[in-house]
């Protein structure tokens, strides 16, 4: 058994190693966590997110030693059902929902989650970026129907939080593999500006200051103002602006900015967040691909986990996390990815991209109950 178990050192990637040791079902164990600083150990939202991985699992055993710089992780089976979690303000909800998401369709029962804590902030995906573009991305995998839905109840901005979203999902016994290498041409830009706690007017110059620059590009832009008020509003008042660039093929890329949170650094124009996001969207699209660069290692992993048949997915190009991801795959699964570079045709078609290609491991959800 001792030979199963993986090691690694630091703190890095700590998600993606819980993650794969869930799925592949190995123990990981993770030494010297921060142990050179002078606040050594796993950090409070890492600690949440364990607790929250211990909600969905059954019989998960985890082991941390005294100052928390080594993390015992051995995996027990993923159980789903109804699970609420409080999470760390320090980090987004969107920081433990793409772990979720990573896991919900190989769970026994169908996922509800409730995630209460910051919706929005500046280092994590936002829960209005995973909802424009993750959950089609699962469709594509064939996770869909019914269940997958991702409702933001409240928002809550940093640094106090007090926002609430559930994540409902349904399980698979396995996913199908893909071909999606022709990401198509731009169609519309769709985008949500919401603020909270501060002038409602705010929402609207964001709209107006993004608009002058997409507009130059495309006519179907639609950027929809949501203000919320009163409870919904969470603690911490904030603005903040999420777009969305629907190719003709059904993929998605996005991009997002928040104001900076209450007491800290200097206040951002909603004039010029507008810009800056919409800038931000144009960078990405220049980068391209069929997935946006939050997503790609979600689409590596639901690529590695597919039937024993061939997925290609062409990326702009590779985010460091995503190859760090890669590595992580072959130590865990044993797959390797053909990895082929693919420079544009034509100038006008933006960064050169990179085309995935892989073998899926034939992953089946064993614990999925057979009605």
């Amino acid at each position: 058994m001792a030979s199963n178990i993986l090691s690694y050192e630091g703190c890095n990637f700590l998600r993606q190693r819980l993650i794969l040791a869930i799925l592949s079902g190995r123990p990981v164990k993770i030494r010297q966590i921060r142990s050179r600083d002078d606040n050594p150990g796993l950090r409070e939202f890492e600690a949440s997110l364990i607790r929250l991985l211990d909600k969905v699992t059954n019989g998960t055993r985890i082991e941390i030693n005294e100052t928390g710089t080594t993390l015992y992780f051995q995996p027990g089976l993923l159980y789903g059902g109804q699970v609420e979690h409080d999470c760390c303000p320090e980090r987004s909800i969107g920081y433990y929902l793409e772990v979720l998401i990573a896991l919900a369709p190989f769970m026994k029962n169908s996922l509800k989650a409730t995630l209460k804590g910051v919706t929005n902030d500046q280092q994590d995906p936002s829960v209005d970026a995973l909802k424009a573009t993750s959950i089609p991305l699962m469709k594509m995998f064939g996770i869909d129907g019914e269940g997958l839905d991702l409702k933001i109840i409240k928002r809550g901005m940093p640094p106090g939080g007090g926002g609430e979203v559930i994540f409902t999902s349904p399980v698979r016994r396995s996913l199908k593999p893909v071909q999606f290498t022709d990401p198509g041409k731009i169609k519309r830009i769709r985008g949500v500006a919401y603020s909270v706690r501060v002038s409602p007017q705010i929402a609207n110059r964001m709209v107006d200051s993004a608009r002058s620059i997409l507009n130059k590009f495309i006519p179907d832009i639609y950027i929809y103002t949501d203000h919320m008020k009163g409870a919904n509003s969470g603690k911490s008042p904030g603005f903040g602006l999420t777009l969305v660039a629907e190719m003709t093929n059904g993929s998605f890329l996005s991009s997002e900015m928040a104001s900076n949170p209450q007491g800290q650094g200097s206040p951002i124009l909603p004039e010029d967040l507008g810009k800056n996001c919409a800038k931000i969207l144009l960078e990405e699209i220049y980068r391209g691909g069929c997935v946006d660069s939050i997503n790609q290692s979600l689409a590596l992993l639901y690529m590695t986990l597919g039937q024993q048949d061939v997925s290609k997915v062409l990326l702009g190009p590779l985010s460091p996390y995503s190859i760090e991801f890669l590595r992580h795959l072959r130590n865990f699964f044993q797959v390797m990815f053909k990895i082929e570079t693919q420079q544009p045709e034509e100038e006008r078609k933006g960064g050169e991209k990179v085309l995935m290609t892989c073998v899926g491991t034939g992953f089946t959800n064993l614990s999925k109950t057979i009605k």
